[in-house]
């Protein structure tokens, strides 16, 4: 009995996140999480699925006690020097986010991108960058070469994923919330009373 198609491509994306995992620059990580612990306020933002991601992880930093606001929502308070724009964008091209990012920096906030491409337009205006690589690995087995070309976005036809740089993105946020709560000695106690009641 072979294993189910849809187990297999969850295995071949965790196989690719630990690949990206092991890549990323530990000063970078390090960079981010100065920035977030001494930051006034911390706004994040991102388009597409990238904005979710950046919803989700203001959501956590809230959690974790800290003034977190997404940029675009109507409670969303205007930004000063000292707050910190957290922006996921796997191009840092795309221009919405790009134009916000330049605003926050001539309002005198700080730009922090976690990206797939450090030679982009907000990568050449952003004060810390953290690399998400999006370059394939060398396979030798083909169909496992075309299935990651496909969770790559090579190849169009495969719309409902497109990219791994969302989901290896949520993934690193979730881990840098973890790494955040051991640095502020908060609890789960502390998260849950923090937590939304009215749903």
């Amino acid at each position: 009995m072979t294993n189910h198609p849809v187990k297999e491509m969850m295995r071949l994306m965790a196989t690719k996140i630990r690949a990206i995992a092991d890549v990323i620059s530990d000063e970078e990580i390090d960079a981010l999480l100065f920035e977030i612990l001494n930051a006034d306020r911390i706004y994040t933002m991102g388009a597409g699925r990238s904005g979710l991601v950046a919803k989700a992880f203001a959501m956590r930093l809230m959690h974790l006690g800290m003034q977190a606001f997404v940029v675009g929502e109507t409670v969303t308070p205007a930004m000063r020097p000292g707050d910190v724009v957290v922006v996921f964008s796997g191009s840092g091209e795309t221009k919405t986010v790009a134009d916000i990012s330049e605003t926050a920096k001539e309002i005198g906030g700080k730009v922090c991108l976690i990206t797939a491409n450090r030679e982009s337009r907000i990568g050449r205006i952003a004060d810390f960058i953290v690399i998400i690589e999006s370059q394939r690995d060398r396979v030798s087995n083909e169909s496992a070469e075309f299935e990651i070309r496909q969770m790559m976005g090579e190849h169009k036809s495969f719309a409902p994923l497109g990219t791994i740089f969302e989901t290896t993105a949520m993934v690193f946020a979730d881990a840098i919330i973890s790494r955040l709560m051991e640095l502020t000695q908060c609890d789960i106690e502390d998260l849950r009373c923090r937590h939304a009641n009215i749903e």
